[in-house]
């Protein structure tokens, strides 16, 4: 499965229980990255998502709903029982450290990063996008 995550520059990832930030060229960028592909969320990130052109799938487990090959956007914790199904990992990174009571904590020793590049956001000076695979 591939899992995509947002993460202020200390992997923070919610403070009391909402996201970060928001920033509608990362969402542009996330749609050409899906190319039409259907990506699973949280009941949560669908207004993150309804104006954006995204196609996606609310499930109460996204995590479960994508299945092995699909593609996931999680807004919330992982799921420790989760984390070996995970063979891709695209972060966004804010070029921000902002209030968070919620991290990214998985370990990332079996992956490899296979892309990264900056680009200038909305609402953010810079944007880094990386992506991990196993």
């Amino acid at each position: 499965m591939k899992l995509i995550l947002c993460l202020d520059e200390k992997k923070g990832m919610m403070f009391n229980r909402r996201r970060q930030s928001r920033d509608a060229l990362l969402l542009a960028d996330l749609k050409a990255t899906l190319g039409g592909t259907p990506l699973y969320v949280l009941p949560y990130s669908e207004g993150l998502l309804q104006n954006s052109g995204i196609l996606y799938r609310v499930a109460e487990d996204p995590l479960s709903a994508a299945g092995e090959d699909g593609l996931c956007f999680l807004e919330g914790p992982l799921p420790r029982e989760a984390e070996a199904r995970v063979d891709e990992l695209i972060l966004y990174h804010w070029n921000r450290h902002y209030p968070a009571d919620l991290w990214f904590t998985m370990n990332m020793d079996d992956f490899t990063l296979s892309e990264s590049r900056e680009f200038v956001g909305s609402s953010h000076e810079k944007i880094t996008k990386e992506v991990w695979k196993k």
